[in-house]
């Protein structure tokens, strides 16, 4: 896909991956008033972010859900080829857990749509001098997941839940009776907050998804 990129200077530049035109016109109302930025381009695919050559630009700034990836996928793909450049997401979505999960794919700035337009400006410019700004959350916490506080055992146990294995498959292969497997499940539970394997496995997803 061919991306074209504005010849633009002394102002931070700005690439944006966002579905909507209507944003998109909008945003692009707001840059041209505010001199700090130029927009240099934009996308409503997040896999065109790809394409954009390295140093063309010094903030991208995303939809959470692009027309063809979401935030996540984005950030995964962005980290896996080993771009430097800063990322700040532009949501919708006003769950902190959501902002946790962006900042631990590597995000450094995370800001509400329905955010004044000075919000948004605010975290680009404090991004691109090397900042991150997100809506407050303890960044100390950003990888406190629930996982984080169980043994190496008890993770490996949760792991073999996400396989589908049985109480029974699991006393086999473990050299452990079934009654002390049902015990093992029960403090792995009660660790994670949660009543079931089901629940259980649910949380390992959206952990290993992160």
């Amino acid at each position: 896909m061919a991306v074209q990129i504005n010849d633009v200077a002394n102002s931070v530049r700005v690439f944006l991956i966002e579905p909507n035109p209507l944003v998109v016109s909008a945003l692009n109302v707001c840059f041209a008033s505010d001199q700090r930025f130029d927009l240099v381009g934009s996308a409503d695919q997040g896999s065109a972010l790809m394409n954009v050559p390295e140093g063309a630009f010094d903030v991208a700034v995303i939809a959470w859900q692009t027309a063809d990836l979401s935030a996540p996928d984005i950030l995964r793909e962005w980290r896996g080829a080993g771009r430097s450049e800063p990322v700040t997401i532009f949501s919708n979505n006003r769950d902190l857990g959501t902002v946790r999960q962006a900042v631990r794919l590597g995000a450094q700035g995370y800001c509400y749509q329905f955010d004044d337009p000075s919000v948004l400006f605010d975290t680009i410019h404090a991004v691109a001098n090397g900042r991150i700004c997100v809506p407050f959350i303890d960044v100390t916490t950003i990888n406190d997941t629930p996982l984080a506080n169980l043994t190496v055992r008890e993770r490996e146990l949760v792991e073999v839940l996400s396989r589908g294995w049985t109480n029974q498959q699991i006393a086999n292969r473990t050299g452990i009776s079934e009654n002390t497997v049902k015990y093992h499940l029960k403090n792995l539970y009660e660790k994670l907050g949660v009543k079931n394997r089901a629940m259980a496995v649910a949380i390992y997803s959206r952990e290993m998804e992160g």
